[in-house]
């Protein structure tokens, strides 16, 4: 039996936080957002897991495409600006403007955000973007 896209996604999360390599749940997470489309969620999973495989042009692609299916989600214009920063796009202030006000209203959203780049820096030493970004947002 085929599981549902939720369970997968849960799954792939589970696989996640228990220190798989993203390189293993690319295929996951790309099959989750084959089957749901419409979910930002897991398209901003995606393009967190690419960025953390180095390859900022896919992580582009599926951070363009989570902001444009959830534009008030920070962790998905913060996705989107660390794989424009990286494959060096220029235009990231508007996004960053942007998950400073959500994240201003929504003070879980700041704590995800910043447990999220605690992360990656754990994940990814020395990721000049991701240190920049969270000067941008936290240092101001």
């Amino acid at each position: 039996m085929t599981q549902t896209v939720e369970a997968l996604f849960d799954e792939g999360i589970e696989r996640y936080k228990a220190g798989e390599t993203p390189d293993s749940l690319i295929p996951l997470f790309k099959e989750v957002c084959d089957r749901s489309r419409k979910n930002s969620s897991a398209w901003t999973c995606l393009a967190w897991l690419y960025l953390l495989s180095d390859k900022p042009n896919a992580a582009y692609e599926a951070a363009q495409k989570a902001v444009k299916i959830n534009p008030q989600d920070p962790q998905a214009r913060v996705n989107l600006v660390l794989a424009m920063l990286d494959a060096s796009k220029s235009g990231v202030r508007q996004h960053i403007e942007a998950a400073q006000q959500v994240m201003m209203l929504v003070p879980e959203l700041q704590q995800e955000v910043q447990q999220n780049i605690a992360d990656g820096l754990a994940r990814k030493a020395n990721w000049k973007s991701l240190e920049r970004v969270q000067a941008w947002l936290f240092e101001s």
